[in-house]
């Protein structure tokens, strides 16, 4: 009742706050709520998510984009030739782009961004977008040559990532903290361990986008996130962390619920490289301790998608492989004998995300019904990039992979849970350089059975994009082709 009573009256406030001689002047601010805070701001350094949830086509800008439903569309090229060959790529730029201090943004900033992040020294968290890449030349100011090793059908839809963004010489190594891009918002403050605003670029190239200031805050909390959206403290939360309170939410006209798909498979990610893991039927047994929709409904109140491979089940090449890790403890028990690794305690570690910590106690009881005990460590996630994804010191983890088409990670033996399948590489570096969409088709299948057979992982969920915004905006994305909020198309209601 006192939540209601907040609620209704934060309400009037921001009438009374907009009313102006009887009419109502139309907002130009917006304030999105996030669980994670961004270890840094610079897309091009960063493995975490929440980087490009602030940044992705807000701050930064790459030569293509993606637009809401997956596509991929021009960005700052304008338009791209590809070669009869398919290994050259020439990508025309806009003209009359500026970085936000002021600076023109050319060709030459493109083979600078392109050559930094293939570079042999790069941080780049998916170097592998730019493996194929053999040479970047500006040919004038406005146009640039990318020729590759081998052809690549693929190569705009890497660009689109947020890793492949254009950054300026300049600036390159301040990102982190001082975001300097070519987008329609600037960076203005960030204030650690609570927001990050932006304000509108009042010079950029493109279509100036109707807010004048966004704020980003980061409320990790369930409970706190459902009080900041009841007492107006924030205006949307577009991947909401309490989905079990959304009914009421669904129940006041003052809200609309927005509920999508996202590329977020959700796994309980296995160290393959560590002792017991490394045998095939240990991993297999866990996979088959594992009840997915028991985890659904109680760490995700039913939102979300089973899966049994590393692929989004909304992607027409999707393989439905569940019965292959099917819930089954008797089996697993049988295969943990085999292994002879009948008394098997493995650490759990979670990331801060409520999917990985209510779904942690989940699979742990569900474990340790089929034998295998856990050691729950809850880790911040800066921790968890440190220890778990960049340290590879862990033996289970839970994680969404939020990429898009990113299931070459197994490819990359040095990746964080360390799977080395020669065969497998083999077909990823086939399918890179496979243009013909049907056989490009039969490749994805092929490569979603190998992963699923040689249980690699545990594959839990797709993950829901589960949103909540006050009533009157327009524009934010249902679904999540990639990580972002994109603010661009996003208005208040006249």
């Amino acid at each position: 009742m006192f939540a209601r009573i907040l609620a209704t009256a934060a309400a009037c406030a921001v009438t009374l706050a907009l009313t102006v001689g009887g009419a109502l002047a139309q907002r130009t601010d917006i304030t999105i709520g996030m669980v994670l805070e961004p270890p840094n701001l610079d897309p091009t350094g960063g493995a975490a998510a929440a980087i490009d949830e602030v940044v992705y086509a807000n701050v930064f800008e790459g030569l293509t984009r993606f637009a809401p439903d997956g596509s991929v569309v021009p960005g700052l090229a304008r338009q791209w030739e590809v070669s009869e060959n398919g290994t050259v790529y020439t990508f025309r730029l806009h003209e009359g782009v500026t970085f936000h201090d002021g600076t023109a943004m050319t060709a030459d900033d493109v083979v600078f961004s392109l050559d930094r992040a293939r570079d042999e020294d790069s941080t780049n968290a998916q170097k592998q977008l730019f493996a194929g890449i053999d040479s970047v030349e500006a040919v004038d100011d406005a146009t640039v040559r990318v020729t590759l090793s081998a052809p690549d059908g693929a190569f705009p839809f890497k660009m689109a990532w947020g890793d492949a963004v254009i950054v300026a010489p300049e600036s390159a190594d301040t990102l982190a903290t001082a975001p300097i891009g070519t987008g329609p918002f600037r960076f203005a403050e960030w204030v650690e361990g609570d927001r990050v605003e932006l304000v509108r670029n009042e010079a950029y190239w493109g279509d100036a986008p109707a807010l004048e200031r966004a704020t980003f805050r980061f409320i990790s909390d369930p409970s706190a996130a459902f009080a900041a959206m009841m007492a107006g403290d924030v205006d949307a939360f577009p991947n909401y962390p309490a989905p079990e309170t959304l009914a009421q939410f669904e129940a006041n006209p003052q809200f609309e619920v927005i509920v999508g798909s996202t590329e977020g498979e959700t796994i309980l990610a296995m160290n393959n490289a560590f002792g017991p893991l490394s045998d095939k039927r240990v991993r297999q047994a866990i996979a088959h301790a594992v009840d997915r929709q028991e985890i659904i409904d109680g760490a995700m109140f039913g939102y979300g998608t089973p899966i049994g491979t590393h692929f989004a089940p909304h992607h027409p090449d999707y393989v439905d492989l569940t019965d292959l890790s099917r819930h089954d403890p008797e089996q697993a028990r049988a295969l943990l004998e085999q292994a002879g690794q009948e008394s098997l305690t493995l650490r759990l570690m979670l990331p801060p995300p409520s999917y990985a910590r209510r779904g942690g106690e989940i699979v742990a009881a569900q474990l340790r019904e089929a034998g295998i005990e856990t050691e729950i460590a809850n880790l911040e996630w800066a921790q968890w990039l440190e220890q778990v994804f960049r340290g590879k010191d862990y033996d289970l983890t839970i994680v969404s992979h939020t990429e898009p088409m990113d299931i070459n990670i197994y490819a990359r033996p040095d990746y964080y849970f360390q799977y080395d399948n020669p065969k497998f590489q083999t077909l990823m570096a086939e399918l890179e350089m496979t243009t013909d969409k049907e056989q490009r088709s039969a490749l994805m299948r092929q490569a979603q059975e190998i992963v699923a057979t040689d249980y690699v992982n545990g594959y839990l969920f797709q993950l829901a994009k589960t949103g909540v915004a006050r009533a009157g905006i327009e524009g934010l994305w249902a679904n999540a082709p990639t990580q972002a909020n994109d603010l661009t198309q996003v208005r208040w209601a006249e």
